[in-house]
C-alpha cells in the first residue's frame, strides 16, 4: 500500500487487513479479543496497525463533547511512587483548566501501546502528557501521525517540534556524590540501570563531581541492575558486601534501588551510614521513612507534572499561536541519617 497516500485518508479496518495479509475477522479479533489470535498473526496486525496509523472511530462523535475536556498522561508503571507524583501533578493543572485527566499505563508493551493510542485518538482527547522511557520514541512517532498534541515529561534535552519538561539529573548526581566527598569518602559504588538516558546524565554529574574533587576515576565504581527496583537494589547491595575492597558509601540512581541496599545492610547486619553510608535518587515518600532515613535527590515530579499540564493546556488553547519550550527543573539535595556520619575506614 502507498503509505504516502494513506495518511492523507482516513486508515480503514480493510487498509489493516490488506497490509498484515490477513482477513477482517482477524484484525477485529486483534481489536476486540486478542486472545482468540495466535502471536504471530496478532504482532503482525499490531505492526500493521502502528505503521499505517489506523485508530478506531467508534464512539468518537458522542464523546467528543466530553474528550474535549480530558488530558491523559501515559506513565510506564503507576506502582512507582515517582510516576504517580507526575500524575498528580497533570491532574493538579488539568483542574486549574476545569479538565479532566485520563492515566493511561503499560508504554513498555506493544500491545498496551496500541490499546491506549487507539482509546486517545478515536475518542479525541484533547492532548498527552508522556513520560520519557524506553518506548518514548516510538509513542511520539505514533501521536504525531495522529496529530494528537503532546508534551513530553522528564525529558533531558529538547523534542523537535514539542514541548518538554525535564530535571537537571547531571546536577543531581554531581550533588550526590560531592556530597559523599565532603562527608569524606573516597570510594563510592554507583548503583544504576546504564542503558536509561535520565541515569546516564546522572553518571555524568558523578564523575563530574570525582573529577572536580581531584580523585582517581576509580574512586566511583559502577555496578550495572536489570532494572529500577527494590529487589535489583537488594542484590546489588549483597554484591556491594562480597567486594574484596568494599566502597564506604553507595550513590543508587534512585530510591528504590536505595531501599534494596539497605535492606541488604540490614541482613548483614551492618551499620549505616558508619558502615556504609548510603544515598538515593527521586526523594519518594517511603525515603523519609526507611529504617534509616535515606539522604537522597529529590525530584520535583509534582511540578513536573504540573508544568507539563499547563504547556499542554496553552498548546491546546492557543493552537497556532503556541510556542514550544524545553523547560528544565532543577533537583534539590534532602540529606538524612544515612550519610550523616564520617566513613568508618
Amino acid at each position: 500500500m502507498d503509505h504516502e497516500n494513506a495518511a492523507r485518508r482516513r486508515v480503514g479496518i480493510k487498509d489493516v487487513a490488506r497490509e498484515a495479509d490477513v482477513s477482517l475477522g482477524t484484525v477485529s479479533n486483534v481489536l476486540n479479543r486478542p486472545e482468540l489470535v495466535a502471536g504471530p498473526t496478532r504482532a503482525r496486525v499490531l505492526a500493521a496497525i502502528d505503521s499505517l496509523g489506523y485508530v478506531r472511530t467508534e464512539g468518537a462523535r458522542q464523546l467528543h463533547g466530553w474528550a474535549a475536556r480530558v488530558l491523559a498522561v501515559v506513565v510506564p508503571d503507576l506502582a512507582h511512587p515517582f510516576f504517580t507524583a507526575l500524575a498528580i501533578g497533570v491532574e493538579q493543572a488539568a483542574r486549574e483548566a476545569d479538565l479532566g485527566v485520563m492515566v493511561c499505563t503499560g508504554t513498555r508493551d506493544l500491545e498496551e501501546e496500541a490499546r491506549y493510542l487507539s482509546l486517545i485518538t478515536s475518542h479525541r482527547i484533547r492532548g498527552a502528557v508522556l513520560t520519557s522511557g524506553e518506548a518514548v520514541g516510538r509513542t511520539v512517532a505514533a501521536f504525531r501521525r495522529n496529530a494528537v498534541p503532546f508534551v513530553v515529561a522528564d525529558q533531558c534535552r529538547p523534542q523537535p517540534g514539542a514541548c518538554s519538561v525535564g530535571i537537571d539529573d547531571v546536577a543531581g548526581g554531581h550533588a550526590a556524590v560531592r556530597h559523599l566527598i565532603d562527608q569524606g569518602h573516597r570510594s563510592i559504588a554507583y548503583v544504576s540501570v546504564p542503558d536509561l538516558q535520565q541515569v546516564r546524565e546522572r553518571r555524568r554529574g558523578a564523575v563530574d563531581a570525582v573529577n572536580q574533587a581531584g580523585l582517581q576515576p576509580t574512586a566511583l565504581r559502577e555496578l550495572a541492575c536489570a532494572d529500577l527496583t527494590v529487589g535489583a537494589g537488594k542484590d546489588a547491595g549483597h554484591r556491594i558486601l562480597g567486594l574484596p575492597h568494599r566502597p564506604s558509601a553507595v550513590f543508587c540512581a534512585n530510591d528504590l534501588l536505595a531501599l534494596g541496599v539497605l535492606q541488604a545492610l540490614y541482613e548483614a547486619e551492618l551499620k549505616v551510614p558508619e558502615d556504609l553510608a548510603v544515598v538515593g535518587y527521586d526523594d519518594i515518600e517511603f525515603a523519609t521513612s526507611a529504617v534509616v532515613p535515606l539522604t537522597s535527590v529529590r525530584r520535583p515530579a509534582v511540578a513536573m507534572g504540573r508544568r507539563a499540564g499547563r504547556l499542554l493546556v496553552e498548546e491546546t488553547t492557543r493552537g497556532a499561536g503556541h510556542e514550544h519550550a524545553h523547560v528544565v527543573l532543577q533537583p534539590e539535595l534532602v540529606v538524612r541519617r544515612s550519610t550523616l556520619a564520617a566513613p568508618a575506614r
